[in-house]
């Protein structure tokens, strides 16, 4: 039976994901900085383990409690909003530290033994922002576009070895908990300075009031057909957002 190591499953697509290769009969291994009960069903096929990616003593150990596994998934990843320009640099290497570097860590501490097996798929979870050129988004698509550059090389690595790297690229979700992650718990004001915030405006006013969004399902069963592929696809678009967004590149 297969193995899926999956990080970032506390919420939305990474939970999502988590239970769909659960339901299609895969041991999953669900990790999450805090691990909560409840979260996931019940099962001898679910387990809960702690990590946090941006540091290393946490990844050893994870992946040491995980055991062999098929498939990593990296999903874990914090979203940024705002300008540029307000963005303490602070902020910008913690977008950094998850979403680019904790996709390289965690890769680093699982391809050992992926590469000895001959077999084996890493899929790094990106983002719809590295398909167009959207606002207010500079730092998290900066970050996001770092990983599919690494996955391209890494798949080129990976190859002789039998072992696929892959990236799903999620279109946008609204959920209640978007804007506060994003901000980081910082008021938004402060990461528009005044000269930008009508810009600012217009930008969230289009954002919210476009018609298609992805669903968490969209990107669960797009992380499914990924790690399934074998035609040499690199890049999956999920949701019907990203979907439009790769056709019109």
């Amino acid at each position: 039976m297969n193995t899926v190591l999956i990080t970032g499953t506390s919420s939305g697509y990474g939970q999502q994901t988590a239970r769909h290769f659960h339901a299609q009969g895969w041991n999953v291994v669900a990790t999450m900085r805090t691990p909560r009960p409840g979260l996931l069903p019940e099962s001898d096929r679910f387990r809960v383990v702690a990590l946090d990616v941006t540091d290393p003593e946490s990844i050893a150990a994870a992946v040491e409690a995980a055991g062999p596994v098929d498939v990593l998934v990296n999903n874990a990843g914090v979203p940024s909003i705002g300008v540029f320009e307000g963005t303490p640099m602070a902020r910008v290497r913690e977008v950094f530290e998850t979403n680019t570097f904790g996709v390289m860590a965690m890769t680093q501490a699982v391809l050992p033994q992926l590469r000895e097996r001959g077999c084996g798929v890493v899929v790094n979870v990106t983002s719809s922002v590295v398909l167009g050129h959207m606002p207010l988004s500079a730092v998290y698509k900066a970050s996001k576009m770092a990983v599919e550059g690494f996955t391209a090389s890494l798949a080129l690595e990976l190859g002789p070895f039998g072992v696929r790297a892959r990236t799903v690229e999620p279109g946008a979700c609204l959920t209640t908990n978007f804007a506060a992650r994003a901000t980081n718990g910082t008021a938004p004001e402060e990461l528009v300075p005044e000269p930008y915030r009508a810009f600012a405006r217009k930008a969230m006013a289009d954002f919210t009031g476009q018609e298609l969004f992805t669903r968490e399902s969209d990107v669960a069963e797009t992380v499914w057909r990924a790690v399934h592929d074998t035609t040499g696809q690199l890049r999956f678009p999920a949701g019907a957002d990203a979907v439009r967004l790769a056709q019109a590149k």
